[in-house]
């Protein structure tokens, strides 16, 4: 397994995918990096010679935090028919009738999504958030730790919701939106907007 990305995201990643039963054994990253708590191999960027014959012949994961950088990485595989596996904690409660997408989905332990819930690709649900009934994430998204969407909430492409933060039952959050550490969201907030603080503006 080979984790794409390789700093304190990507740790949580690779714990997530050990605790799977899946033992990662290299990184591509920009660099060579100093800290090396998983023993790994460097095989240079993903877009290196070795890199592109180490994502060829193993799985890998895209273990970025960032929703931009991590969806730019997605769709360059994705252009040469490679695609990430996910990587979903065993401790997790995941309702038989929500959806996960199949691809590049991180669920940190402790998480809870619950029925009719749809996680899209790429998407992050970190440690010990509650996705509530029949809410939705959208493709990159990440949902913080903590972080509670109360039911029948939309979260947009390449939102970010902050730790802790609480979205009300039947809100909409639009694309590329940033919800601040804490917030509380009790109206819908508009795509390419940052809120914060309680309520949240």
């Amino acid at each position: 397994m080979i984790v794409i990305g390789y700093s304190g995201h990507a740790y949580v990643a690779c714990s997530i995918l050990k605790a799977a039963g899946i033992n990662p054994t290299g990184y591509c990253d920009n660099e060579e990096k100093t800290q090396n708590p998983f023993g790994l191999i460097y095989f240079g960027t993903e877009i290196s010679p070795q890199g592109i014959a180490a994502l060829n012949s193993h799985p890998f994961f895209i273990a970025v935090g960032n929703n931009h950088i991590r969806k730019n990485i997605y769709e360059l595989v994705e252009a040469r028919n490679l695609l990430p596996v996910s990587a979903i904690h065993p401790s997790a409660i995941i309702c038989p009738t929500a959806s996960i997408a199949a691809n590049g989905v991180m669920i940190s332990a402790g998480t809870i999504i619950n029925p009719l819930s749809t996680i899209g690709k790429g998407s992050i649900c970190n440690t010990g958030c509650i996705i509530e009934h029949e809410s939705y994430v959208g493709d990159f998204a990440h949902i913080g730790p903590g972080a509670i969407l109360c039911g029948n909430v939309k979260i947009g492409n390449q939102t970010f919701v902050g730790a802790g933060a609480v979205i009300r039952q039947g809100i909409t959050i639009g694309e590329n939106v940033m919800i601040g550490a804490g917030a509380v969201v009790i109206k819908d907030v508009p795509d390419n907007t940052r809120v914060m603080g309680n309520p949240a503006r």
